[in-house]
């Protein structure tokens, strides 16, 4: 059984806050013609101001749990606001990491850093091996083992990175209110070596993207969980199982700034909309009213459940850029972290107790005993009805007549003390035959004519039955085998058909009648324009000079090649949505080789092609 049990931190502590620590990228662009510089500036190891746009004389000034400026390194920033979250990740806890901050702003070089300065998330996991190695060598009495999974949330769609074949995976929730991702890889790790093996190609499946603000721009949210379970040896087996989220978040991106066009631009509007529902959650944890918190509106917040407001040790690091260019970005950057480090998670060591329960298989006689007994205590009276005699041509096992035999005298040795029930009983039985011999001869003189013998037969096999010759087993064997009285049958007798006269045959003779004739010739007169109207549509281009539409064709091709957003959207019957994805078709897959691929474009289906085909050539020819 799973049990919760309260953190045994100092004192009576068992809340933890969000810890929020903000990181300043260096200034990368160069300065401006107005030589304005950065934004932002560091004042201490905790505090900040950034320009007030309202004012420009203005400063607004931020506190955070740490400050992290320019020339802080990556071993820096993970020894000041990760490590400390490391150590509850072995004793049953779970702790998150997560980057967060507009595009461009290096959340994955915090994260994931390179091999000359590795970030967040390799130098995390070498730490837990090192935990791991530490306990080990001191001999605790625990066993451990570890596991890793990795995907990324790409437009709503959770995928998994170790194993890219995969489609998309439902997130459910178990009976402890635990999220789970059923088909994830779990791959077991014994060394930091085995985790850079898996780490690194599973790295390279995320998807990336150019855009006018980065080269290399996350286009999904990444989540690497590593999963410790520690279990005791000896009894009572306890288990322990600690997880740890690295999260490494898309940026919100303004689509004016970055020019996204095509899937470009239905990325970045996932990515936006998951970051929104993000900051709803956040609201409704700091607003305190108990509304409902709205997790389940995007399967990123959905798997960030027990990070905000859940029961886990959580550092966010909030990633922001100095230069004027990403102004908005940045204060919005820092408004939402000073939001997020109002949150207040309240941890517990989850915690298994296995205890093995060794089965004992009790002999039959035993059970059977014992149940007997209970009968008896309960107040049941025995069963008059006695256990079936074996038959004397019946084969029968010897061991089932020995078990009987011998439950038969353990009944009678418990039944010692219980004679007076026994005798009461019996004579019970000597009144219920008294009544029932009274009860055939009343019934006799109302039973139909030419039923006698069954009559007879039916009163020798019932009284066979109340024979108290015989012990009660013996008994109940002998009344089993002897043959039940015969019920009347109902006599279904057959029934008579008769044959039937065959049916004189007779002439029928069809007139039709005046009015008839008349629809008739109504009916002729309208078929032939009918006929001559289904058959235009279909040869409305073999009217049209040859030479025209092979013009017209060609036109409209060179249109959807090299056309844009509007002079697309000057064609009949396409529309602002089509338009883009034309756009986005020809950024993926090229130019147009024919006017028939626009088939495989989403919403265009052949029908829908052909009179795509009319309204653009009759316009352009001008019929």
């Amino acid at each position: 059984m799973a049990q919760r049990v309260p953190t045994a931190d100092t004192g009576a502590k068992k809340t933890s806050r969000v810890r929020v620590a903000v990181r300043l990228r260096p200034y990368m662009e160069k300065e401006d013609d107005k030589a304005e510089g950065p934004c932002v500036r560091g004042l201490d190891s905790q505090n900040l101001e950034i320009i007030n746009w309202r004012n420009a004389t203005e400063t607004v000034k931020y506190h955070f749990d740490a400050f992290h400026d320019e020339q802080t390194t990556q071993q820096g920033v993970f020894l000041a606001s990760v490590k400390p979250i490391l150590p509850h990740i072995l004793t049953g806890q779970n702790g998150s990491v997560l980057a967060y901050g507009p595009t461009g702003a290096g959340k994955t070089h915090t994260m994931l850093g390179s091999r000359e300065q590795p970030g967040v998330i390799p130098r995390a996991v070498k730490e837990v091996f090192n935990l791991l190695r530490t306990q080990e060598e001191a001999q605790d009495g625990w066993g451990c083992s570890l596991t890793m999974s990795y995907l990324e949330i790409y437009n709503e769609k959770v995928l998994d990175l170790l194993s890219p074949s995969t489609q998309d995976l439902p997130i459910r929730e178990d009976k402890d209110r635990n999220i789970l991702i059923p088909g994830l890889t779990q791959t077991p790790l014994a060394s930091f070596a085995e985790f850079d093996q898996h780490f690194v190609p599973a790295s390279l499946n995320r998807t990336t993207a150019s855009t006018k603000l980065n080269q290399r721009s996350s286009r999904s949210h990444a989540i690497l969980l590593i999963k410790v379970v520690r279990t005791q040896r000896a009894p009572p087996h306890r288990q322990q199982t600690g997880k740890l989220y690295l999260v490494d978040l898309a940026g919100s991106e303004d689509n004016r700034r970055t020019g996204n066009q095509g899937l470009r631009l239905k990325e970045s509007g996932a990515i936006n909309l998951s970051l929104f529902t993000l900051s709803k959650v956040v609201d409704s944890l700091n607003g305190g009213t108990g509304a409902r918190v709205p997790y389940r509106d995007s399967k990123l917040t959905r798997l960030l459940q027990d990070s905000l407001g859940g029961s886990s040790h959580s550092v966010m690091i909030t990633n922001i850029a100095p230069e004027y260019s990403y102004y908005f970005d940045t204060f919005s950057a820092l408004n939402f972290a000073a939001k997020s480090k109002l949150i207040v998670n309240k941890p517990f060591v989850r915690e298994t107790l296995t205890v093995p329960v060794p089965q004992v298989k009790r002999p039959r006689e035993e059970a059977e005993g014992d149940q007997l007994r209970k009968k008896h205590k309960d107040g049941r009276k025995p069963s008059t009805a006695s256990p079936p005699a074996p038959h004397p041509s019946s084969t029968s096992a010897p061991s089932v007549l020995d078990r009987l035999v011998a439950l038969e005298k353990l009944m009678m040795g418990c039944q010692e003390k219980d004679k007076q029930t026994m005798q009461q009983s019996r004579k019970e039985i000597e009144e219920l035959k008294e009544r029932q011999k009274e009860f055939e001869s009343k019934s006799r003189l109302n039973w139909p004519p030419g039923s006698g013998l069954a009559w007879e037969t039916s009163s020798s096999n019932q009284d066979s039955l109340f024979r108290n010759n015989l012990p009660p087993l013996q008994r109940k064997l002998a009344s089993g085998n002897t043959a039940k009285p015969k019920k009347q049958q109902a006599v279904v007798l057959p029934l008579q058909v008769t044959r039937l006269q065959p049916l004189k045959q007779v002439l029928v003779v069809k007139t039709s009648s005046v009015c008839m004739k008349k629809k008739r010739q109504q009916l002729d007169q309208d078929e032939e324009p009918k006929g001559k109207e289904n058959m235009a549509p279909s040869s409305w281009e073999s009217h049209l000079d040859r030479s025209l539409v092979e013009q017209s064709k060609q036109k409209i091709l060179t249109l959807l090649n090299t056309g844009s957003h509007k002079d697309l959207k000057g064609l009949q019957l396409i529309g602002d949505k089509k338009a883009k994805l034309i756009l986005g078709w020809r950024e993926i897959y090229g130019s147009f080789t024919k006017l028939e691929d626009l088939i495989q474009i989403e919403g265009i289906t052949e029908k829908r092609f052909s009179s795509f085909m009319k309204a653009n050539l009759l316009s352009s020819i001008g019929v």
